[in-house]
């Protein structure tokens, strides 16, 4: 078994060993020389699984997508300077997203800041609007003789478990509260010394878990207030897999007034629910507007991604809204009453054996016409040419059962939203921010720690975007990605205010003519492409037969046709 060895600096020791403690055994490091203590603390440690990542943006999402998958906390070490600015995209998303990042970024020491040394920046509390924790380290003098004075003495003992104690708050912060924290680490030189025995111990100050109670007054309310509505409506959004137990989800498929309306990053699936609200509501007249209008409207999960769900409930406002979650409640339809801070499951628990079914016709009638949509939808796409609508189609026909899905943003993911999934499928997207700029990085994260095979399905802007994602060895040789390659940023063409003009397509949808078949011979990646149904098809049966590596398939769709296939797509729900 591979030896123990430690930075000779205590400071350096004592946040690997309350990782260590904790459980934080996954670390993504990033070169530098100001971070060596700390990466010479974790790669010679054997309970340490560390990756190498040189671009920090792509670092940070990496460690992103495994913590995503993980549940639990990954660490991210940087060097001083501008390096640690390159994870704020990743650390915003975390943020948004409540997924545990443990950023631990070496630093100066505070007398050489705003000096004119090289490589140095202001980094205490530069994530102070998107973090959870920020706890600022101080410099621990580190003499190699033994320290006579007292004062000297009292000082360093002073310093060592102010900082041993920040280091605790802010990983048990990021554990308990499900987050991004920052903890910003100034070391002397020399920075490469190696000792073979640690000479700190810190104190692991334990997690506290804190339980919310449901009050039986407010549990009273609210199920009397349930049981005399007869439109309910539960709305879900971002959601782990199996969050929801299915027998509360089977409840709900039972009772006539209660309607559930699920997204593809819901991870929910039932004969009863409406998985396509855009398809339902798009066009909708004011009187079923109306009829749909709920009474009492309970939310779970994160980020929804339906812009047309999202005005409708502002615009029909339930008298009530209620939102299930242990964290935050973000009251995103101007009608919060009421936030539980309770995981859905132990909600339903105390809640559900209260109420009672209502004999109402709500559920019957928007089933009704959720299926009538469904079948004018395979009309509608038997008689269209192949642009990016016919694309996803056949794509999310052909991906394999169990497959783990990430969906970059923009278009990508709100296609998805038009289509009934496989219900095996594992469903992420980067919501909490919506940005391109991670997708590809965050995949392949996810992909490393998951015992699903992963697919990426990606627009060509955000996948050139993140093309450094790819610079990475430790990309799964089942690793896929499928690339609709519209020449540009295509959503821009069906968003309000679109014109043909020069500027339009050189400052709104950027189009190019870039391929990605360059990138994948330099990366050693196997290359497929596709432009037409039949080689659609013939692409992605090669793309899922063949694991030896990674693989990519690029679909080239019409730049100009895409926007109105979509649009005649809506249109033909009148």
């Amino acid at each position: 078994m591979k030896r123990k060895l430690y930075s000779k600096i205590p400071l350096a020791q004592a946040v690997v060993a309350l990782c260590e403690a904790k459980g934080i055994s996954r670390i993504v490091i990033s070169p530098g020389s100001r971070n060596a203590p700390l990466t010479i603390g974790f790669s010679e440690n054997p309970n340490m699984h560390c990756y190498s990542i040189v671009d920090e943006r792509c670092a940070a999402f990496f460690a992103l997508g495994m913590a995503q998958q993980l549940g639990k906390p990954v660490a991210l070490v940087c060097t001083s300077g501008s390096a640690l600015l390159n994870y704020y995209p990743a650390i915003a998303e975390a943020y948004y997203s409540d997924i545990p990042l443990v950023v631990l970024s070496a630093d100066r020491p505070i007398e050489r800041i705003d000096i004119g040394d090289g490589q140095t920046i202001r980094q205490k509390n530069v994530f102070e609007n998107h973090i959870l924790y920020s706890a600022n380290l101080y410099s621990e003098i580190f003499s190699s003789q033994e320290i006579i004075d007292p004062q000297v003495r009292r000082k360093q003992h002073e310093a060592q478990k102010h900082n041993q104690r920040e280091i605790n708050i802010a990983l048990n912060t990021a554990i308990e509260r499900k987050g991004p924290v920052h903890i910003n680490i100034p070391f002397y030189e020399p920075l490469y010394d190696r000792v073979e025995m640690p000479t700190v111990n810190p104190k692991n100050i334990p997690l506290e878990r804190s339980k919310f109670q449901l009050e039986n007054t407010l549990l009273d309310e609210m199920v009397t207030d349930w049981n005399a509505a007869s439109k309910k409506m539960i709305l879900i959004g971002v959601n782990t897999p199996g969050a929801v137990a299915d027998k509360w989800l089977n409840r709900f498929a039972k009772d006539p007034s209660t309607l559930v309306l699920t997204e593809t990053t819901s991870n929910i699936y039932h004969s009863t629910h409406i998985n396509c609200i855009d398809q339902l509501i798009s066009t909708l007249t004011v009187e079923e507007f109306e009829e749909l209008q709920p009474d009492i409207l309970l939310t779970i999960g994160g980020m929804v991604v339906s812009k047309r769900i999202k005005a409708f409930l502002r615009n029909y406002q339930p008298q009530k809204h209620w939102h299930i979650d242990e964290k935050k409640a973000f009251d995103t339809y101007f009608c919060l009453t009421e936030h539980v801070k309770m995981a859905p499951n132990s909600f339903f628990e105390a809640f559900m054996p209260h109420t009672n079914p209502q004999e109402k016709i709500y559920k019957e009638k928007w089933i009704a016409v959720r299926d009538s949509r469904r079948e004018q939808h395979e009309v509608y796409l038997d008689t269209v040419d192949f642009t990016d609508l016919k694309a996803y189609e056949q794509i999310f026909k052909m991906l394999p059962d169990n497959e783990m899905i990430h969906l970059s943003n923009s278009s990508t993911v709100r296609y998805a939203q038009l289509f009934t999934l496989n219900p095996s499928f594992k469903v992420f997207c980067n919501r909490g921010t919506s940005g391109i700029d991670g997708s590809t990085s965050t995949a392949i994260g996810g992909a490393v720690v998951s015992e699903s095979s992963c697919t990426l399905i990606t627009g060509d802007l955000s996948f050139f975007y993140d093309s450094n994602a790819l610079w990475n060895t430790y990309i799964p040789a089942n690793f896929k990605i499928i690339i609709i390659n519209n020449a540009g940023g295509g959503i821009f063409r069906i968003l309000p205010g679109k014109e043909n003009t020069e500027n339009f397509e050189r400052f709104f949808e950027t189009s190019h003519s870039l391929t990605a078949k360059h990138l994948c011979a330099m990366y050693n990646m196997t290359y497929y492409q596709a432009q037409n149904e039949k080689e659609l098809s013939e692409g992605l049966t090669l793309l899922f037969q063949r694991n030896q590596k990674p693989a990519i398939l690029e679909v080239f769709t019409p730049r100009t046709a895409n926007d109105a296939t979509l649009i005649d797509y809506f249109k033909n729900f009148i």
